[in-house]
């Protein structure tokens, strides 16, 4: 089975065309796809990006907001940095209380868009996967109430499964506008699908300073 993956990636256009750009993972192209149909990374904007070891949409969110912007990239893992004095990084946990803070902090304001990738380790029991990917869905969910915008958007990582659909009317309650997409870069065999809000609806409130 191993080699078989290993051939099979080999035989990957995205993953070829990852190494022949420079490209962390091959993942980065859902998000490069994605940004050109939507114009969702925009120069200049502040980006915050959840779940982003290794790198590879912290490359493609740099490339878009170009040297005035900003990229800040949190992962629970260790990231190897970008050589670029805009991209920032955080190792922290997602369910880390202060974690929005943190993220204000580093940003001095609210992000201009909150993308998401997080995933569980997978362990196929397809149920267990479904319900651990909702779950860091909703933990981005709500940091995306803390730290994005009015007028923001999102991209945030789910899987197929009976839960979706909760998830969907749930963050539809913060955006005018949303979907529910898969780009062509992601497997046709995977489960993944990607919810997209469009101009956040509330009101960013800054924190108040610890005591």
């Amino acid at each position: 089975m191993p080699n078989q993956w290993i051939e099979r990636r080999k035989k990957d256009q995205y993953y070829k065309l990852a190494k022949l750009k420079g490209y962390r993972s091959r993942a980065a192209y859902k998000l490069l796809q994605t940004s050109r149909t939507y114009k969702l990374l925009l120069p200049g904007q502040k980006i915050v990006d959840l779940g982003s070891q290794p790198g590879g949409w912290l490359q493609i969110a740099r490339e878009a907001v170009g040297p005035e912007g900003l990229v800040l990239g949190i992962d629970i893992k260790k990231i190897e940095p970008l050589p670029y004095p805009n991209v920032r990084l955080i190792e922290a946990d997602i369910y880390s209380e202060d974690l929005p803070r943190r993220i204000v902090s580093e940003l001095k304001g609210p992000a201009d868009v909150v993308l998401s990738d997080l995933a569980p380790t997978i362990i196929g029991a397809w149920d267990v996967d479904h319900a651990r990917q909702v779950d860091l869905a909703r933990a981005a969910l709500r940091i995306v109430q803390e730290i994005l915008k009015q007028g923001g958007n999102a991209f945030i990582k789910l899987f197929h499964g009976p839960e979706l659909r909760r998830f969907q009317d749930e963050a539809d309650e913060f955006f005018e506008k949303s979907r529910l997409l898969k780009p062509k870069a992601s497997r046709p065999e995977a489960s993944e699908v990607y919810y997209l809000g469009l101009n956040f609806k509330m009101r960013w409130i800054p924190p108040e300073p610890k005591p």
